[in-house]
């Protein structure tokens, strides 16, 4: 038998690490066979080396959560339990500082880890993923970061306007109401990391800018976070005009998902495209993310290998 003890946190974060009715605790003893026991301001930790080894290297990531946000859903529980359990664990990656006092954003995979790694060594990070592995929420968290240490003057955040499959027809009101549906994404990222008004303000003073990805000719940014999303959406052309707007101290970030463009039949995926030409150009990296890095909704995950999977013919 074997033992350890690690620290407990203020009694909100401690809730957050049991979770409600104490479920996540209850399951790291079932999934590990460990004995979990409350000792004051202690947790003490019970069962084989192993296994003691992992149930505290699963409460550690859970505090690290805890730290910066006020529950843990259970799906969260269960990628670190899985993480660990196969030897999987996310690399040890500095957390992410943020507006937000109290939250600190951290990478949940191994893939994670690499693209966080990767945009903060390289003035041009190209990441292609499926949906829900935090291709874009990191990206938002790195640049927010930067513009909190000063590190960069402004955050550009840019989307091309493509209709996923559907005509949505002319949209009412002014330029921002338009374009507001496909900034969206970024728009809920950042209010995660700041409060509103803070938000409004640095929009107000152009310190975060959200614009179309047409709105991008012509301009040259300097010492700027721009990170180009839905990048799969964007033609050779369009991603050529993208990449060279890049001014002295500034930081590309661009993301995109190949199994879902919704360009014309017949026309070249802009990232597709930049990823076969630029791949061995020094400062420039590329991060493939999979299945196992979807960090939403477990059902998330099993959804996009579904998709991956070659589909079975039916019967005649």
């Amino acid at each position: 038998m074997s033992e350890a003890t690690i620290s407990l946190l203020n009694s909100k974060s401690l809730m957050a690490v049991f979770g409600p009715r104490d479920q996540h605790l209850r399951r790291i003893r079932t999934e590990l066979g460990v004995n979990i026991i409350t000792m004051g301001d202690q947790l003490r930790i019970e069962g084989t080396a192993e296994a003691v080894a992992q149930a505290t290297a699963v409460l550690e990531r859970l505090k690290t959560l805890a730290e910066g946000q006020e529950s843990i859903e259970a799906d969260q529980v269960g990628q670190i339990l899985s993480f660990v359990k196969t030897g999987r664990a996310p690399a040890d990656v500095t957390s992410i500082e943020v507006f937000q006092a109290k939250r600190r954003i951290q990478p949940m995979t191994q893939g994670q880890a690499r693209y966080v790694a990767a945009i903060r060594s390289h003035d041009i990070t190209m990441c292609v993923g499926p949906a829900g592995t935090g291709k874009t929420y990191l990206a938002v968290a790195l640049a927010v970061e930067a513009l909190k240490h000063e590190q960069i003057r402004k955050i550009v955040l840019v989307r091309p306007a493509v209709e996923a499959g559907e005509k949505l027809g002319y949209l009412p009101g002014d330029l921002q109401a338009k374009i507001n549906p496909y900034l969206r994404p970024l728009l809920d990222a950042l209010g995660e990391m700041m409060d509103y008004d803070q938000l409004k303000r640095f929009t107000e003073q152009d310190l975060i800018e959200m614009i179309p990805l047409a709105y991008m000719r012509g301009r040259t940014l300097n010492d700027a976070f721009i990170i180009l999303d839905e990048a799969q959406n964007t033609t050779s052309a369009q991603m050529k005009m993208f990449l060279t707007r890049m001014g002295h101290g500034s930081k590309i970030v661009v993301s995109g998902d190949t199994s879902q463009i919704d360009l014309p039949p017949q026309t070249v995926s802009g990232l597709n495209d930049a990823v076969d030409r630029l791949h061995d150009i020094a400062g420039i990296t590329l991060v493939r993310l999979s299945g196992s890095d979807v960090v939403r909704h477990r059902l998330v995950q099993d959804i996009v290998q579904a998709y991956e999977r070659p589909k079975r013919r039916s019967a005649t």
